[in-house]
């Protein structure tokens, strides 16, 4: 089955692509142009829909998806306790449109500072929508943890280096892929997005 993903991010994509190797995994980016999708909802799972169904219909409208084509979309982001659960939904534009990945960063963790904390307890929370030809669906996963106001480590993306998860004491810019990968909430919910997609499979 090909699963078409409704995001350009190297990052999220390389992260699917390892969780679903079963499968044929492209970026919709690869089959057609770019286009802007206004994440208007007030949810993880809603904005996920908007993003999933948008590029099923762009992708349909240009005779570009296969019979068996799923397209999949992904929201996530980081909620901190002593913040009241900011950045949330906006984790990725937190810095103000067009902000980069350091740029967010920057912003939460003067934020943190400005509590006068040096850490506080928060989650990632992840929502997948999966959608087909025969109807949408949705999937969540979620990290716990701990975030510092202070940045370690330089690989992963977005808020890794300030994110310690429960049970450990490196950031996720520290510790190894291998690990990351069974604990992250993407991870999660691509398991659960998984067993949706085989059971579409099943029927097709």
């Amino acid at each position: 089955m090909r699963l078409i993903l409704a995001t350009s991010n190297k990052g999220k994509v390389k992260e699917i692509k390892a969780q679903c190797r079963d499968h044929e995994v492209v970026p919709y980016s690869e089959l057609m142009e770019e286009f802007d999708i206004i994440e208007d909802a007030n949810t993880f799972k809603e904005n996920a829909l908007i993003k999933a169904r948008a590029v099923f219909k762009a992708l349909q409208n240009r005779l570009l998806l296969c019979e068996d084509a799923v397209v999949i979309a992904d929201d996530s982001g980081i909620s901190v306790d002593i913040l009241d659960g900011r950045p949330g939904i906006y984790s990725a534009r937190y810095g103000g449109e067009g902000a980069s990945d350091k740029d967010n960063l920057n912003k939460l963790m003067q934020e943190i500072k400005a509590k006068g904390a040096l850490s506080s307890p928060a989650h990632y929370t992840a929502a997948i929508a999966v959608v087909t030809k025969d109807g949408e669906y949705s999937v969540h996963g979620w990290m716990h943890g701990t975030v510092l106001s202070e940045a370690r480590g330089s690989s992963g993306f977005g808020y890794d280096p300030i994110f310690v998860p429960d049970g450990y004491d490196k950031t996720l810019g520290e510790l190894e892929d291998e690990i990351k990968e069974k604990l992250s909430h993407r991870s999660k919910a691509l398991c659960l997005a998984k067993i949706v997609i085989e059971n579409i499979t099943s029927k097709m």
